[in-house]
């Protein structure tokens, strides 16, 4: 591909790497079927908008000529508003049926609006999570020896299994083991007996991870590992056992230590069509990296990410009741599931009259499930007061159901390569579908468009309804539960 004669020198050198390189990357994903969901476009659209503004219609021009060459053309006509949500071109359906450059020409027009919102994958890379790591330092950002002697490498890991013998009020008797496992006597787990033990036990499945006190999801993963009960078979006969605690490296420093817990019920049994705790090594299908908690860390599909530890290295087996969880020192609660809940992306400030409105996020399905999202658009002036949380408006507002993203028709189009979709928990085993949709745990996209708005200011909320009827942030608004109020954004029409 060659620049357009009339750039200047300055945007040809600044521009021709990266056309080769995407265009190279893209041309390749779509030959392995991967465009819709695997090969993020998401990405690339950053780096479409972040671009200076003086590159920015030639950056257009250029994401228009890549998909062209790889057979999709640039016209909003030829995509659905789910397409939209997938590819990431939400403004496409701000531009309407029209070309999509025409916009270019009109000197009101914006030209960030072309590309407003960027959607969000089904399966997030690895390196697009959001992080909120802890530690002085963090341990990811460990090089060499100090890695090494931290045993956050694949071949340096090690997994120590141990019974708590406190004896301090309430407990009376202490944990009882048959075999701990100890780095002392030689018998850790490392990473080749819990792989090992993975081609017998390997559990697979989507997972949104969202920390407790952040009102978004980080991110979504397909997580691969083994289940915990089957590693704590490992040390045999256990008794007296009532929670099972757990921490990872934390610079070796007490201070610094997070730690969580399980009841022992929680780690040993799982309900049928229920999520195991487990023991991950793999994230969409490759091993974990370092920033996102490897080699090894603990997943909790139900819970918020504080109990999903990183850097997994010791687990102790207690015969205390009381949860030692990090978290709940803070006064957070330590058994919070997951909530169902909607989050609503960010909005221009100003729309175009007569241009549709087109809005939407994500939501995730938590442990009553999800069975709608909805918004509600109100008329709103510079002294428009906000709605308190028993005001009545929330029951009687004119609330409007949006569209929940379908699952993918082709799952081998978004899953890791070699990852067959019946080996994934929540699928059906012969299938290969999801038994239900959105699965439970997991994050989906959802999108409205709103169209022949009057010229005003107006106020916008999304929240999420499950599958019991209760809406957002019902039926556990406590915000120390979890992060779920319901958001709203302000935008106007001229």
């Amino acid at each position: 591909m060659t620049c357009n004669p009339n750039q200047n020198e300055f945007v040809k050198k600044k521009t021709s790497t990266e056309v080769l390189k995407f265009e190279t990357e893209y041309r390749y994903l779509y030959l392995q079927r991967n465009f819709f969901y695997r090969c993020n476009p998401h990405v690339l659209l950053r780096r479409v908008i972040h671009v200076e503004e003086m590159l920015f219609p030639f950056a257009m021009r250029w994401l228009s000529f890549v998909l062209t060459k790889i057979g999709i053309a640039m016209n909003p006509q030829n995509y659905t508003r789910r397409e939209a949500v997938k590819l990431g071109l939400a403004s496409l359906a701000a531009v309407g049926t029209g070309d999509l450059f025409a916009a270019e020409a009109a000197p009101q027009t914006n030209p960030h609006t072309l590309a407003v919102q960027l959607s969000h994958p089904l399966i997030t890379p690895a390196d697009d999570f959001q992080d909120v790591s802890r530690g002085d330092p963090r341990p990811f950002t460990l090089q060499g020896q100090a890695l090494i002697d931290a045993r956050l490498t694949a071949d340096t890991w090690r997994l120590e299994i141990t019974a708590d013998k406190t004896l301090i009020a309430p407990v009376k008797q202490p944990a009882e083991i048959a075999r701990p496992l100890t780095i002392a006597d030689g018998t850790a787990l490392n990473m080749n007996a819990l792989q090992e033990l993975g081609k017998k036990h390997a559990a697979r499945f989507l997972k949104a991870m969202q920390c407790l006190n952040i009102p978004t999801p980080l991110g979504q993963g397909l997580w691969e590992g083994v289940p915990l009960r089957d590693v704590l078979k490992l040390c045999g006969k256990i008794n007296n056992v009532r929670r099972i605690y757990f921490f990872g490296f934390h610079n070796n420093d007490p201070a610094q230590r997070f730690q969580s817990s399980l009841s022992y019920t929680q780690a040993m049994e799982t309900p049928p069509g229920e999520l195991p705790a487990f023991i991950a090594y793999r994230l969409n299908g490759q091993a974990i990296p370092l920033k996102r908690g490897g080699p090894v860390r603990m997943i909790i599909p139900w819970a918020h990410g504080f109990k999903s530890i990183k850097w997994l290295q010791q687990i102790v087996l207690t015969n205390d009741y009381r949860a030692n969880d990090t978290y709940a020192l803070q006064n957070n609660d330590p058994e919070s599931y997951l909530k169902t809940a909607a989050y609503l992306d960010k909005l221009p400030e100003k729309y175009a009259a007569g241009d549709p409105v087109f809005v939407g996020g994500l939501a995730i399905a938590g442990l009553s499930g999800l069975r709608q999202v909805e918004y509600w658009l109100r008329p709103v002036n510079d002294q428009s007061a906000a709605i308190n949380e028993d005001d009545p408006a929330w029951e009687k507002g004119p609330w409007q159901t949006a569209e929940i993203a379908d699952p993918p028709e082709d799952w081998k189009t978004v899953l890791p390569q070699g990852v067959e979709p019946k080996s994934i928990l929540g699928f059906d085993s012969k299938t290969g579908k999801p038994t239900h949709w959105p699965l439970k745990y997991s994050m989906v996209t959802w999108s409205a468009t709103i169209k022949r708005l009057a010229p005003g200011k107006y106020e916008l909320r999304a929240r999420a309804v499950d599958l019991n009827g209760y809406p957002q942030p019902e039926p556990r608004p406590i915000q120390k539960a979890g992060k779920n109020p319901v958001q709203f954004r302000r935008f106007e029409v001229a």
